[in-house]
């Protein structure tokens, strides 16, 4: 491994980083290895020792009475906006548009409830493993409508930007609800998302499927994550920015400028995105004037090997300056851990802490 630089693969094009989106607190190195891991297990146990009432809370959840409606969304004119779904029982037959989607209803105990999975874009968490190989996969890449629909779901859910009349869309929230299709947009994929929308998605899952039990106690064991995380966070706040190869060897800057779902779980160990506020496309010279601490590229199935962009960036004359260039803070991320707009994020954030030392 080279020094702070880990091995993966990357998104092949900017323009398919773009696709991909629109389609889509100190702590030191001597805690570098499974301090969150340790956290986590010594907040289980005094959440054990304070006594039983977790468990009980849990297993007390609300049962859900059917129809039940939740607030979901459809686009405007290219803008998000409320729209509610009704179910007039659990759905039998569910469409995951993503990997990331997919992995969330195995979590909640749901893997029976999936039909199709698509967009396996990253790696597949070992212990969950065997139960996303019961789950038929329509497309590796992006699945379009006809593929979706010839699955005869009863419900399609995941990353709001696949929800597109197009190849790589399984159709809009309006045409497949006209179908009699029900929808969940994750609202981590959607406009000023955080972790909070995370935990939002799961309960309402919870409350579609009648898991509200497995809802709350995963939320629970998610919060813990959480609260590790920012125990491990940087006593300063280090600064980065994402780049790529465009496909021709040239390097790509890529803002995220819409990416606040990890920008808030980023935000746990004070790692922040320069360029979330920026538009359009960035040049080498705007990665030379931010400066980043840090530089950021992700691992992509079928993409290009981020060690071959990670190379052609350090031997590049014109970005010596930068201090990630110059320290080697170069860090390769899991795709679908942060792009698979799930509880996955906490896995993304964690290993790249590790990395990090912190």
């Amino acid at each position: 491994m080279l020094v702070s630089v880990k091995k993966g693969m990357f998104l092949c094009l900017i323009t398919a980083m773009i696709l991909v989106l629109a389609a889509c607190s100190s702590g030191g190195g001597d805690n570098a290895n499974g301090s969150s891991q340790q956290f986590a297990e010594s907040s289980a146990t005094n959440a054990a020792a304070d006594g039983e009432q977790t468990d009980a809370d849990a297993s007390a959840a609300a049962e859900t009475t059917y129809p039940v409606t939740v607030s979901n969304y459809t686009t405007e004119n290219g803008t998000w906006v409320a729209k509610e779904q009704t179910f007039d029982k659990a759905p039998e037959r569910v469409v995951a548009n993503t990997q990331g989607a997919a992995e969330l209803m195995i979590r909640l105990g749901l893997t029976d409830k999936l039909v199709g999975v698509a967009a396996l874009f990253g790696s597949v968490p070992e212990d969950i493993a065997d139960e996303f190989k019961k789950i038929p996969v329509l497309a590796e890449g992006y699945v379009g409508k006809e593929v979706t629909i010839g699955a005869s779901p009863d419900l399609i859910m995941g990353r709001g930007g696949l929800f597109e009349d197009a190849d790589w869309g399984v159709g809009t929230v309006n045409s497949l609800n006209d179908m009699g299709i029900k929808t969940f947009v994750q609202s981590t994929s959607v406009t000023d998302a955080s972790l909070d929308s995370l935990y939002k998605d799961i309960t309402e899952l919870g409350e579609i499927f009648n898991v509200q039990a497995n809802a709350a106690a995963y939320i629970e064991e998610l919060k813990v994550r959480e609260e590790a995380l920012k125990a491990r966070a940087s006593a300063e706040t280090i600064n980065y920015a994402s780049f790529s190869d465009n496909g021709d060897g040239t390097i790509a800057v890529y803002n995220g400028n819409g990416d606040t779902f990890i920008e808030s779980a980023m935000s746990l160990i004070n790692v922040h995105n320069m360029l979330i506020n920026e538009t359009g496309t960035l040049s080498l010279e705007k990665l030379i004037e931010i400066n980043p601490d840090v530089m950021i590229i992700s691992k992509y199935a079928g993409g290009i090997d981020p060690q071959e962009t990670i190379d052609k960036l350090l031997a590049n004359k014109q970005v010596q300056s930068i201090n990630a260039v110059k320290n080697k803070k170069i860090y390769v991320i899991d795709f679908n851990n942060f792009w698979g707009y799930g509880d996955s994020i906490f896995t993304g954030v964690e290993n790249l802490a590790d990395d990090m030392g912190l």
